[in-house]
């Protein structure tokens, strides 16, 4: 039976909901070389064990936050975090990655089923707008500690245990975190039962899912190739279908209508941007410090605790200014800030760039990250009404998710372009061309390359494909960079025009509880 609630305990288990799930989303990213040698992992198999999870968890999203306010958003909170918990348990013991990767796959589910849910009861729980600003930025902070954890607890387990181990440690916690939320957290759900939108559920699954995949497959594809832009036809059909079949609706899963708001559609547009340039951020910076400066994931992941520090300030503050000086001010000063981060980094990056500037970069990256996410977060959830808080969570969650994924492909594909082209220019004519292809795949095979030269008494030829491969990858970054910050000081500026600086004053414009 549930306690009366309290709201520190009901603020804290729902936080550790969310740092769950949050932690996976980088956890197993520095188990990915490990699972080569142990499972015989091929390089398609290690992305799927990576997309599997998003894919399921972009494509559910919509849907489970839509049942949850239907059914009840504690029991598929708990539900959820079950799915997750067993589903990455049994992923620990998998002996091939076919079996790995359809774990991934239920862990996704999970996921979906619980991150909605998390943020919909705080704003069921925490009311007044103040009250609602500070849960959200402390949700917010919440994410971003997480994901900057990911490395840290994975290098750990890695260098300590196999690399099960990241995975069936998350089965207890979940199991823990379950039992908190049946003891502290209050039972939440929309006043009024609606009829179940069956097809609302079908179409958003099938846009959200296709374009996710799409964009997963791309940078492999290719941008303008035929499956390609067949996969974002097929996208823009079913979300054209979705909006028709929601407004003709008696009882849409989502009232679209909602889209006319300022307030909830640049909010939304700031959180996808400010997702894509944090997982930009993370795919360009893991590299730079694994590769360039021969980090160990464990000594990456400390090294980027700068990033999770700020982003918690960022997002505790960000939400108490917002309420006080206005939304509009504070997520635009937050795009700002990011853009200037990328710019920076363009600027200055080089292999024995001093830490102390790479921590001073990585801290206006966060801060800015932190004042963008949280406060355009508690706008989503403050232009919701109480009984919709799941669907309108789940927006805001696939905004992020779909930001995230962007972010990864489009600066990835940019990013390898950018290397490779550079590297045909001054890779040495003299490497053998098998190697010489090898190299092109990646920095790190291109390393590899240079070892075995020098191992077989090619120091010099060794030493000039490692200064080819590093010039090709500071290239890559760099421009990757700047596309971050030409893209960050576009959401700066759409911010700056149309994020209302405040709700509407009507008589009694709190969010209500459902």
């Amino acid at each position: 039976m549930t306690r009366t609630p309290s709201k520190p305990l009901v603020l804290v288990a729902l936080l550790l909901a969310s740092f769950v799930i949050n932690l996976d989303t980088t956890l197993v990213n520095v188990a990915l070389p490990t699972l080569t040698r142990e499972l015989g992992t091929s390089t398609s198999q290690l992305q799927w064990v990576v997309d599997a999870y998003n894919l399921v968890f972009a494509a559910l999203l919509l849907t489970s936050g839509s049942l949850s306010d239907r059914f009840g958003r504690k029991g598929m909170l708990m539900a959820g975090l079950l799915v997750f918990g067993v589903a990455s348990f049994v992923g620990g013991y998998a002996t091939t990655p076919a079996e790995l990767i359809a774990a991934r796959a239920v862990m996704g589910l999970g996921a979906a089923m619980t991150f909605p849910a998390t943020l919909a009861l705080l704003t069921s729980v925490f009311t007044s707008r103040k009250e609602r600003a500070l849960s959200i930025g402390l949700w917010g902070a919440t994410a971003g500690v997480a994901i900057a954890l990911g490395p840290i607890v994975g290098g750990f387990l890695l260098e300590h245990y196999s690399w099960g181990s990241i995975f069936y440690t998350l089965g207890p916690v979940s199991l823990a975190v379950i039992a908190l939320v049946a003891l502290y957290v209050p039972k939440s759900k929309s006043r009024v039962a609606h009829r179940l939108d069956y097809l609302g559920l079908i179409l958003s699954a099938g846009f959200m899912g296709l374009l996710v995949y799409t964009i997963i497959e791309a940078p492999s594809r290719g941008w303008t190739s035929t499956a390609t832009l067949a996969g974002f036809g097929g996208s823009l059909v079913l979300l054209i279908a979705f909006i028709v079949g929601e407004r003709r609706s008696a009882e849409p899963m989502l009232d679209v209508r909602l889209f006319r708001d300022l307030r909830f559609t640049a909010a939304s547009v700031s959180v996808t941007i400010s997702f894509f340039t944090l997982f930009g951020f993370i795919f360009l910076i893991t590299q730079y410090f694994q590769f360039i400066r021969s980090y160990s994931p464990l000594s990456t992941g400390v090294h980027l605790l700068p990033v999770a520090v700020s982003v918690a300030i960022g997002s505790t503050l960000g939400t108490r200014l917002a309420v006080r000086v206005g939304t509009k001010v504070i997520v635009t000063v937050g795009l700002a800030l990011q853009a200037l981060f990328y710019f920076w980094v363009a600027s200055d990056i080089s292999p024995t760039l001093s830490y102390g500037i790479i921590a001073g970069q990585m801290i206006v990256f966060g801060l800015g990250m932190g004042l963008t996410s949280a406060p355009a977060t508690e706008s989503i959830m403050g232009a919701v009404a109480g009984d919709q808080a799941g669907v309108g969570s789940a927006v805001n969650d696939s905004t992020r998710l779909l930001g995230g994924t962007l972010g990864v492909a489009i600066i990835g594909s940019v990013y390898a372009t950018q290397y490779d082209a550079r590297l045909t220019s001054t890779l040495p004519a003299s490497v053998p061309p098998e190697l010489s292809d090898l190299a092109h795949q990646s920095v790190g095979a291109a390393f590899g390359v240079s070892g075995q030269l020098a191992a077989h008494g090619q120091a010099a030829l060794g030493g000039a494909v490692r200064h080819a491969a590093t010039g090709a990858f500071d290239h890559g970054l760099t421009i990757g960079c700047l596309v971050a910050a030409f893209v960050a000081v576009a959401g700066a500026l759409f911010a700056g025009v149309y994020l209302p600086a405040q709700p509407p004053r009507h008589p009694e414009q709190e969010h209500r509880p459902a």
